[in-house]
Order: structure tokens, then C-alpha cells, then sequence
């Protein structure tokens, strides 16, 4: 079951981004109520009532600061930038990854979104990511160094429909 997510879902949450915060960037509890209030759509995934992941994503006029929705910013216009999708290592590989996905894609198509984008580290790699972009229909359209050269992401574009 996909729903929205909500307060009391916020513990579970801040676990599941710490176990894969290798990827991620940091998260504590104000910074997630912060992006929670701003997203344009934060989602659960549960299965027999277990929180086993979560996507919080943003429209380009969310008002949203973070880096990388800054690069897509600067490139694109009408798009839902992904800042983050996790699943628990207990459930992956059984789609639930695709169905926040396909949740979020139906939202955008629902508001007229011309583009769903993304980023995952080239460096570190992570070929995980990668496979999965792929095979969902992203195509990179660029890539990004971060200040200090800690990371480098490849920008994910999945045009949902051409822009005039």
C-alpha cells in the first residue's frame, strides 16, 4: 500500500535514510519536518502494515534549496525532482522501488509535469541505482560535481511528455 506519509511515520523514516546515508544526505527530525511541509509528495510504501520505504520529491516550484534540484533548476523547466527514495534492504528487489515510482509518475502526469528527475552517485558508484534508472526510462542529461569534489551525480531526466 502507497500512502501519504505523516508525522508518526517520521522515526522510521530517519532510520531507513541513515541506513543508506552513504547515498544520501543527512537527516534529523527538523530537517525532515521542514521537507516534509515543503514537499510537493512524500510517500510510504508499507507491506503488511511495515514501513519498508519511502520517495520525497518536489515540483520546480516548491521553493525547494537543495543542490542538485538547483542544477535541474538551472536546466529544465516543469519537472518533479526526486530528492530521495529508500527502501528497506529487507524488501528489496520486490518492485516496491518501481511502485513509488509509478505512484509519483502518476502524480506528475496528473499535474501536467513534463519531466521526473533524479540524480545517483557516479562517484562513489552505485550500480544499483543506475540499473534501476534505466530500466524505468531515465536518460542523462548531465552530470554533477559537488563543491569539494566528494561526489559526482549523473542527472536522470524521464520526459513524460515533450515541452513546446
Amino acid at each position: 500500500m502507497i500512502r501519504d506519509a505523516v508525522e508518526a511515520d517520521f522515526a522510521t523514516i530517519l532510520a531507513l535514510n541513515a541506513a543508506d546515508e552513504h547515498y544520501l544526505s543527512p537527516l534529523d527530525d527538523a530537517r525532515l519536518t521542514r521537507l516534509h511541509a515543503q514537499a510537493t509528495s512524500h510517500r510510504v510504501i508499507t507491506v503488511d502494515d511495515v514501513t519498508a520505504g519511502f520517495l520525497l520529491a518536489f515540483d520546480d516550484g516548491s521553493g525547494y534549496e537543495g543542490l542538485n534540484f538547483g542544477w535541474f533548476a538551472r536546466h529544465l523547466s516543469n519537472f518533479m525532482y526526486i530528492d530521495r527514495v529508500v527502501i528497506d534492504s529487507a524488501f528489496r528487489g520486490r518492485g516496491l522501488g518501481s511502485a513509488l515510482y509509478e505512484d509519483l509518475i502518476a502524480l506528475a502526469l496528473h499535474r501536467d509535469i513534463a519531466n521526473v528527475v533524479c540524480e545517483y552517485d557516479l562517484q562513489p558508484p552505485n550500480p544499483g541505482s543506475a540499473a534501476f534508472h534505466a530500466a524505468m526510462g531515465f536518460r542523462e542529461v548531465g552530470q554533477w560535481a559537488a563543491p569539494g569534489g566528494s561526489k559526482t551525480c549523473s542527472m536522470q531526466q524521464l520526459a513524460l511528455r515533450e515541452m513546446p
